[in-house]
């Protein structure tokens, strides 16, 4: 048996069974441990993945062998390996930076079970990404959401409980209007296989019932990626949870929420349809150059800076819907490529501040002073990660903004053009408030420099590096995308 021909199905199985050990177990250290290597061996399936795709157009695995579309089919592009990367890359790097900041962060009782759901979350977006069955999207959506509604809570500030509720009553409105779309695509054609679908659709595209179906997924999964005006879950989700739990939502959730849209307009929809005759490239547009000024603006006002990024966030989201709006070949790599690399900045920036957690309990702006000093290479981690979120030449924020600006000028769209630039303004505006108060304000009296745990810095260093890396060599980054990007409007086979 050759163990790579099962790499689909067992970078969604081996998370499920490893959350299931963990509860067996019942053992902290061995629960982080199982998390840890269940995170490796994923990205070492998605790496191997990226490979074979080199040679083939996608890697397809049927379910008990049963064919599509009787069966279910796990399928591997270049856009699901380049989620995959994103995914399995950020898990990895959160569980070995969890150790120290779950103990830190989440009463002894619970720390088993936190790790247990994680994986839970860790899989369904998993699956989210592979899956070729629409109903198992919703499956698989279910899964993650629940179990991110649970570790969101297990933080120790109150808050966090009021945050998970909220979360769960939009994301709960989300995946109902998923699932009232993707039912009235089975209505219209019989089948739920995405290859399957986007064959029948277009018999039946000019009904009423495909177009509702096409409205209700689009605004549940713009629910599920913060899409203003449906952001009020993820300010407080993201403020509130712990800061394990704000690393990886950051880096991940939103992206597979947009991931999915990009599935569904393109794959199953057919880029006409979805952008063209609908239209809902102008809805995108608008939609997402309110959520750029909008999600910015709230930025700058912000206290607490963990609800500064959370906002922050908001506003990235704007830059890949703009993207995704132009309905261009240079839009879709652009939006992307922007999703690869706010992977990278907002686990930088999240991570770091989960360090500044550890230490002083807190994440307001007003606690940050003097870290500079104190907290030299967890704050110049921060630098550079606020560098890349500027979109500085050098940092790989700059290179998916410059396709995006490139993108914007090929469609004679400069006054959007110019806004990304005001946009990269009010950016500054808001990490430099952070930079301000870290750098150029003298820390409390008795704080002075402590070296904080070598996990945690590790992981942090780690992903600032990427943002360099990637800033300079967007050779894997963008050629992934591009691929992507070819495949779904059919430039290549």
């Amino acid at each position: 048996m050759n163990l790579m021909t099962h790499l689909p199905v067992l970078v969604v199985v081996a998370p499920l069974l490893a959350a299931a050990l963990i509860v067996v177990i019942n053992s902290r250290k061995a629960a982080w441990l199982i998390t840890l290597i269940t995170s490796l061996f994923c990205f070492y399936a998605s790496v191997n993945m990226l490979q074979m795709l080199q040679d083939v157009a996608e890697l397809s695995y049927k379910l008990g062998g049963w064919d599509a579309p009787l069966g279910i089919e796990l399928k591997v592009d270049a856009l699901t390996a380049l989620m995959l990367l994103i995914l399995t890359g950020s898990a990895s790097l959160v569980s070995f930076y969890a150790l120290r900041s779950v103990e830190k962060e989440i009463a002894d009782g619970k720390q088993v079970l936190f790790y247990s759901a994680f994986l839970l979350v860790f899989a369904g977006l998993i699956g989210i990404s592979i899956t070729g069955d629409a109903f198992n999207v919703f499956v698989f959506l279910e899964i993650s959401s629940l179990s991110t509604y649970a570790i969101i809570s297990m933080g120790k500030d109150r808050r966090a409980l009021h945050a998970s509720y909220s979360y769960l009553i939009m994301g709960t409105i989300g995946a109902t209007f998923i699932l009232i779309g993707i039912a009235f695509m089975y209505v219209m054609t019989g089948t739920l296989n995405m290859s399957d679908l986007a064959q029948r659709l277009p018999a039946v595209a000019d009904t009423s019932a495909i177009r509702a179906g096409f409205a209700f997924i689009t605004i549940g999964v713009g629910i599920k990626a913060a899409m203003l005006p449906l952001h009020q879950w993820l300010p407080n989700a993201y403020a509130y949870s712990p800061s394990v739990v704000s690393t990886f939502l950051a880096a991940t959730a939103t992206k597979v929420a947009v991931y999915v849209m990009i599935r569904f307009q393109l794959t199953i929809f057919g880029i006409e349809f979805s952008l063209l005759e609908m239209p809902f490239d102008k809805i995108l547009m608008f939609l997402g150059t309110l959520g750029i000024l909008g999600g910015s603006i709230y930025a700058i006002f912000q206290s607490n800076v963990k609800r500064m990024l959370a906002y922050s966030s908001i506003a990235q989201i704007g830059y890949i819907l703009l993207a995704i709006g132009l309905a261009s070949h240079e839009g879709f790599v652009a939006a992307l490529l922007h999703m690869f690399n706010h992977a990278l900045i907002k686990g930088t920036l999240f991570m770091a501040l989960g360090i500044i957690f550890y230490r002083f309990a807190t994440t307001e702006l007003s606690s940050m002073a003097g870290t500079g000093r104190t907290m030299p290479f967890t704050m110049a981690a921060f630098t550079i990660g606020g560098l890349s979120l500027i979109g500085v030449p050098g940092t790989a924020g700059f290179v998916s903004k410059w396709y995006l600006v490139t993108a914007l000028l090929e469609a004679s769209l400069w006054p959007i053009a110019l806004l990304i630039l005001v946009a990269s303004i009010l950016t500054v505006i808001y990490v430099g408030r952070v930079i301000e108060v870290a750098y150029f304000k003298p820390a409390p009296e008795g704080v002075e420099r402590k070296s904080m745990p070598t996990s945690m810095l590790a992981a942090l260093w780690i992903f600032a590096i990427a943002n360099i890396y990637f800033g300079l060599d967007s050779e894997v980054s963008m050629g992934v995308s591009t691929l992507a990007v070819d495949q779904l409007i059919g430039v290549r086979p």
